[in-house]
């Protein structure tokens, strides 16, 4: 995205719609629930995108600007430490004030400002100031992605399984979904590689430097795991057999009793699932998602195979088209897989993202911004997990090669899953 005042304006303008879109088919009652402490309420991801274009670009940056309520200052900061104390994280969902009116005042009144300063005065904003805006236009991009996650756990909670859209997730038709493509696995050269982001274009601060690794011959599967290969696992007693997991892995599988992925039931002998569609049947040909690392990681193992290095993934994208389903489809559940040609690598953008075996840490090289947007990324790597390649909730103008998505090992909550890899 080019750094020009009135193309970013363009651009702010299409991102703040989609958010509102997003969340148009919610009622005020839908938006305001929080059904972990993990997730948060439609009308917090609303107020608190906006707070951040209020906090770090209007406030301090455009003359004259008034802040609309002081109090969101304390509502909705996130994690900011620098900024000041906040409301506690798994609260959210007390916070019936403001209404979901007052949120949205609250939205059209830093979007006419954020326009306003673009647009008019744009021509004395300085680099770093429209550096911010656009670091703020994919941070609204993230919640976007969150808001379907995050509502998907909330309306799954409802004993009714009430949809998000009713034409979400279309029910499966024809014999061929039941036969995904062979599992194949294409080989990949090692060596020494360079990974990270190196530009042109926008980048989050962890995906650089860019910098060195080698990497041994390695393939890598053709396509991800499907929910037919899943089913076969739980049936072969997966989830009960603890030389399949990782130590912390099988005490999550006992503490919460998991038996199938997340959104999963089984009724008269056949597996339904959940979706922002409503309740539907298991697809065999599917790609399964709403899986752990822990999960992931042992269902490898049972497939006589791995979860890819981060750097592997990145190495097998490199150059590779971002395509596949996205949030613009509006289909919001991961799409069945078509053969591929020659063996390409299909579904390495969309439909799910695919937990590596990557620990989320910081490169070589890496230094935290200073400033409160220091806290946006580094102080999170430890004790988490990498993620590559977007999901079918994802923006697709998000992705990119390069993008690091991290969660706890145990999180089940986001489209997740699995891609295997092999030494060569």
């Amino acid at each position: 995205m080019e750094r020009e005042p009135r193309r970013l304006a363009d651009a702010l303008a299409e991102v703040r719609r989609v958010t509102q879109s997003l969340a148009a088919p919610l009622s005020a009652e839908d938006q305001m629930v929080q059904s972990m402490p993990d997730a948060s309420p439609t009308k917090w991801h609303l107020a608190h995108t906006t707070w951040f274009f209020e906090t770090f670009v209007l406030a301090p940056r455009a003359p004259g600007y008034r802040v609309f309520d002081p109090h969101f200052n304390y509502l909705f900061n996130s994690y900011y430490e620098s900024v000041g104390p906040r409301h506690l994280r798994p609260a959210r969902g007390l916070l019936s004030r403001p209404s979901l009116a007052e949120v949205k005042r609250y939205r059209e009144h830093v979007d006419e400002a954020l326009q306003r300063f673009l647009r008019e005065g744009g021509a004395v904003a300085d680099a770093a100031t429209l550096e911010v805006i656009e670091l703020g236009l994919h941070h609204e991009q993230q919640h976007q992605e969150l808001i379907l996650t995050d509502v998907k756990h909330a309306l799954a909670q409802n004993p009714m399984a009430p949809a998000y859209r009713d034409d979400a997730a279309p029910a499966a038709r024809g014999a061929a979904l039941d036969d995904p493509p062979p599992l194949a696995y294409r080989p990949c050269e090692g060596g020494l590689v360079e990974v990270g982001h190196a530009g042109p274009g926008f980048a989050f601060d962890n995906e650089g430097p860019r910098h060195r690794v080698y990497l041994r011959p390695f393939t890598l599967g053709t396509r991800l795991v499907t929910c037919g290969e899943v089913l076969d696992f739980m049936a072969d007693g997966g989830y009960r057999r603890p030389t399949l997991w990782l130590a912390a892995g099988f005490e999550a599988v006992t503490r919460g009793a998991w038996t199938a992925p997340l959104y999963w039931e089984e009724r008269d002998g056949a597996w339904w699932q959940f979706t922002l569609g409503g309740s539907r049947p298991v697809e065999r040909a599917a790609p399964a998602c709403h899986l752990s690392y822990y999960e992931a990681d042992a269902v490898a193992r049972w497939m006589g195979a791995r979860l890819p290095t981060e750097f592997e993934w990145e190495r097998a994208a490199a150059g590779a088209p971002v395509g596949g389903s996205f949030v613009e489809s509006g289909r919001l559940h991961p799409a069945s897989p078509t053969p591929a040609a020659n063996g390409a690598l299909g579904h390495l953008y969309g439909e799910v993202w695919q937990w590596t075996a990557s620990a989320y840490a910081p490169y070589p090289g890496f230094v935290t911004a200073g400033g409160a947007l220091g806290e946006y990324n580094g102080k999170f790597m430890v004790g988490q997990m990498v993620l590559r390649g977007g999901s079918c909730a994802s923006p697709r103008s998000h992705l990119r090669a390069t993008y690091r998505n991290f969660f706890p090992p145990d999180a089940r909550w986001q489209f997740s899953g699995i891609r295997l890899a092999r030494d060569a």
